[in-house]
């Protein structure tokens, strides 16, 4: 196993690569015409893009999210899942199957934005917000974990979202969480038992309010509700936010990041960062202007979707799975994790809010396919390690529901998981129907399997535990 090691991701990288230019003094030099090499273009291009790459991809989320058509809803309000994800999409990638999500986007610009929680009455409920560097500013998860909500779901509760230093007066009793950027995403998921759970899920959904300080006190009116189906976000002709920001040429990628950098500062603060971009021509809130070289910016461009799509040496791995440890949801100047997670798991929490495992291949390492016929097998004792629920789902290749599987589609502990005499767990992957074991239906083509941890336990993270290998028989 690879354990989970902070490693950050450092500019500094960057200062080596130029340290052979005989015209420039520091990494901190202002480059200059007398460059002789464009060499440093595409360092500093390709670094930047890692730093900046979370930024560019919640902007473009955002953008596609926010709005008063059909499937959208406007800022500081919420849109509510009313059905399963449907079969076949893949967008967003790997739909969960165990919740429905009321997602929104906050803008704490102007006033606070405040949130209420009803009680959930021990259904499981997980909620949290990201900031737009997708860092996790506030969650449910450690009050879960800390059995402070009861054994599961949550208890009651209100969250005021402020901008740093805004003064005033809160309602009584809302905990203050200051957000360090102008926008944030909010998710709230709540645990679903199928169809015929819905319209439970719905009136616990009624009972969630969000909605600006004013709005909230009675002094403005609400915006417009927004209602639609899916599990969560909003699908796009252009496909994923991912694919979006994939696509993007260095103009338009900086373009966005200047744009967005004016309200949306860094976290931490990294001057050192700034000064790169500043050398790249981007300043916050002002038009791009970058370097006449096209080649090296073209190079950089390419470098830093590689390092993007690359797994850092701190992600866990095991068995042919891997997922977050420690370090997920909170990443500091750990810029290559930061980027790796918004690109693979957009939205995902901290280690004590959900563990997301994935594995391509089995255990000699040919890729997953659903003609052929997988056990996992949990030990009594290594059973996926949760104070909520876990569960496990095939995908197809690019992360859609197979639209030739039958409608249960997932297997976990809350659904009926039959374990054998000794205690243990046998899970059967495949498109054929299994008498046996835990039949977990999946498409008739190469596929990833998801293995997912709701209120994961510290093990789950630490690199104490592992999820079993994918034995083909």
């Amino acid at each position: 196993m690879i354990k989970n090691r902070r490693e950050p991701f450092s500019l500094s990288r960057a200062c080596v690569s130029l340290a052979g230019l005989a015209l420039l003094a520091s990494c901190a030099s202002t480059p200059t015409a007398t460059h002789q090499s464009t060499g440093w273009i595409k360092d500093e291009v390709a670094d930047s893009y890692v730093f900046g790459y979370p930024l560019v991809m919640m902007s473009v989320a955002r953008d596609a999210a926010v709005g008063t058509e059909p499937g959208r809803a406007p800022f500081n309000t919420l849109r509510h899942a009313q059905a399963l994800p449907p079969i076949g999409t893949a967008n967003p990638p790997q739909p969960g199957l165990d919740t429905l999500a009321s997602t929104g986007w906050l803008d704490v610009g102007d006033e606070p934005v405040i949130l209420s929680l009803p009680d959930s009455h021990g259904r499981y409920v997980d909620a949290r917000v990201l900031d737009m560097w997708t860092n996790v500013v506030w969650s449910t998860g450690p009050q879960f974990v800390a059995g402070t909500a009861g054994t599961k779901g949550v208890r009651a509760q209100t969250i005021a979202f402020v901008a740093p230093g805004w003064n005033g007066e809160l309602p009584a009793g809302a905990k203050r969480v200051e957000v360090p950027t102008r926008n944030a995403w909010i998710s709230v998921r709540v645990q679903s038992n199928g169809a015929r759970d819905l319209n439970a899920i719905r009136k616990l959904q009624h009972g969630i309010r969000l909605a600006p300080l004013s709005v909230y006190a009675g002094d403005a009116e609400p915006a417009a509700p927004s209602r639609g189906n899916g599990s969560s976000g909003v699908a796009s002709a252009a496909g994923t936010p991912a694919q979006q920001v994939a696509a993007l040429d260095a103009s338009a990628f900086f373009g966005r990041l200047a744009d967005a950098l004016a309200d949306n500062p860094p976290s931490p603060a990294d001057p050192h960062a700034l000064k790169f971009l500043a050398d790249l021509g981007v300043t916050p809130g002002e038009s791009v202007k970058l370097p006449k070289a096209a080649d090296a910016l073209a190079a950089g461009l390419a470098d830093g979707r590689e390092r993007v799509a690359t797994p850092p040496t701190n992600l866990l791995s095991a068995n042919g799975w891997s997922w977050f440890g420690d370090g997920v949801g909170n990443y500091g100047p750990d810029y290559a994790l930061r980027a790796y997670a918004a690109s693979t798991q957009p939205g995902i929490g901290t280690k004590d809010d959900e563990v997301r495992a994935v594995v391509t291949q089995d255990s000699d390492g040919h890729p997953l396919n659903g003609a052929n016929r997988y056990v996992i097998h949990f030990p009594a004792n290594r059973l996926p390690p949760v104070r909520g629920f876990w569960s496990l789902t095939a995908y197809t290749k690019d992360g859609a529901l197979s639209e030739n599987a039958p409608g249960r589609l997932a297997v976990g502990d809350r659904n009926g998981a039959r374990r054998n005499r000794d205690g243990s767990l046998d899970v059967v992957v495949s498109s054929t129907r299994s008498r046996t074991g835990n039949w977990l239906p999946a498409p008739r083509a190469d596929m990833q399997l998801v293995l997912r941890l709701y209120a994961p336990k510290p093990q789950a993270t630490d690199g104490s535990w592992e999820p079993p290998a994918v034995v083909r028989q």
